[in-house]
């Protein structure tokens, strides 16, 4: 009897956690640290607001870090357990999101101090903060490399059709579906890692431009303004970041096109659809509960095959209701 309902019980591990992911974040990790004590503490020395705010920003790159290797290691850890209804494929998410924040704070940060400094000028010893700028630069040129080759052709295929048909007072029969199609997986916890390094490129590069031209242009004032520039493209990365997670983390629906396309297969003039959740329990997996009512003596097992050419369904629950 054990075996018997083993075929037809459901597996609920939808995390797609890559060990050379984490592996890639955790150098990532150890040379962000590293360059950002030399850049805060020449920045304090040389008296550079843009290197600076290039140091800082690597600090909470850094916490950012961890809280993507803290979700890699949770997703790994639960990723049996049945604590959750879907599992922890959404923890990913959750990371990317969280990092998002941090990444507005960050800019935010940057906004207020640009501007102190813009209105209260400090001197800079100009060559010194150059170096150091560049240093950082080549850091993050290079960490944007080690994170940057993400192939995601990790697509896996599992066939596990799982049906039970039965009576539910008479007039009810489910079936349950699994089908994993062959599709690359959206990582927004390193997604979130790369924008952060994106975005300590960027201010290292407007930091060197606005020292070069401070040294030999004596413009100043040009080194906060590159500081709020930089603020401002950082706040549009987090929020892009977060318009990304936020919806998945939200249980927003499929694209109504997609539903629609569903819809018409299973609909005709002995069947419609009287209810229908199609919604993401990961970055990359979709769920769904349709329910159905029809004149016809259609079973569950067939419409679960006339839908099997969605690739995005990949936890399905069908209701038929029999008129």
């Amino acid at each position: 009897m054990t075996n018997f309902a083993d075929q037809y019980a459901h597996q609920h591990n939808f995390t797609s956690v890559n060990a050379q992911n984490e592996r890639r974040t955790w150098y990532v990790l150890v040379i962000t640290i590293i360059t950002m004590v030399i850049e805060v503490t020449a920045g304090t020395i040389y008296g550079s607001m843009a290197l600076l705010a290039d140091g800082w920003h690597m600090g909470t790159h850094a916490a950012a870090f961890c809280i993507t290797l803290f979700t890699y290691h949770y997703a790994r850890k639960h990723a049996n357990s049945d604590r959750f209804s879907f599992g922890v494929g959404k923890v990913g998410v959750l990371g990317g999101y969280t990092s998002a924040i941090g990444l507005g704070i960050v800019a935010l940060i940057m906004l207020v101090e640009s501007i102190h400094r813009l209105l209260s000028p400090v001197d800079i010893q100009f060559n010194q903060s150059i170096m150091v700028a560049v240093i950082g630069l080549v850091v993050n040129v290079a960490s944007m490399f080690i994170l940057g080759h993400e192939h995601h052709h990790h697509g896996h295929e599992h066939h596990d059709h799982h049906h039970h048909d039965h009576d539910h007072h008479e007039d009810d029969d489910h079936t349950h579906a699994h089908s994993h199609d062959h599709h690359g997986h959206s990582d927004h916890n390193l997604k979130a890692a790369y924008f952060h390094v994106l975005a300590d490129a960027l201010t290292s590069v407007l930091a060197i431009g606005a020292l070069l031209v401070g040294k030999y242009l004596g413009w100043y004032w040009l080194d906060p303004v590159m500081g709020i520039v930089g603020a401002v493209v950082i706040t549009k990365w987090a929020l892009g970041l977060m318009k990304q997670t936020s919806p998945i983390l939200l249980d927003e629906s499929i694209d109504k096109h997609y539903q629609a396309d569903i819809i018409n297969t299973l609909e005709n003039e002995q069947t419609k659809v009287t209810d229908i959740h199609i919604w993401r329990i990961s970055a990359d997996h979709y769920s769904a509960a349709i329910a159905i009512c029809t004149t016809s003596d259609t079973n569950a097992e067939t419409f679960k095959q006339s839908l099997s050419k969605f690739g995005k369904l990949n936890h399905l629950t069908i209701e038929v209701n029999y008129a």
